[in-house]
């Protein structure tokens, strides 16, 4: 039986409500595809809580999570995730690449420009498709 993993992500906007997108680094699983920037939950947190320590853990920047977005189960060959994207907005701070290869603000028509990580792409579409 695959391990199933509960991963938060971030679809945080900045003021000119472009999106941050994060390339995963060739030593992650899913190599060199872009994902919403997060991580997993852990043990007795919340989905919020988890997502604001992984933020600044991985981005070095304090964010305030705001309301669920989107949630998505995926299988991979190896395992299945259940993404669980959730809206954000940055109050401390500038994100910086330190586990992924690259960060891009992108405006929501221009996400589909990008390779992303097969769980990610609901949300992505769910995205460009909101009013």
């Amino acid at each position: 039986m695959k391990k199933t993993v509960n991963v938060v992500a971030g679809i945080i906007e900045n003021h000119q409500n472009e999106v941050l997108c994060a390339l995963r680094s060739p030593q992650m699983t899913i190599p060199n595809r872009w994902e919403f920037p997060g991580g997993k939950v852990e043990k007795g947190e919340d989905i919020y809580t988890a997502l604001e320590r992984e933020i600044k853990e991985e981005l070095g920047c304090i964010i305030k999570a705001d309301e669920l977005f989107h949630e998505h189960t995926h299988e991979y060959d190896t395992f299945i995730i259940t993404l669980i994207c959730i809206k954000a907005k940055i109050i401390d701070g500038t994100p910086a690449a330190s586990e992924h290869s690259k960060l891009v603000w992108l405006e929501r028509e221009n996400l589909d420009s990008l390779k992303w990580a097969p769980a990610d792409i609901p949300a992505v579409t769910a995205l460009i498709n909101e009013k």
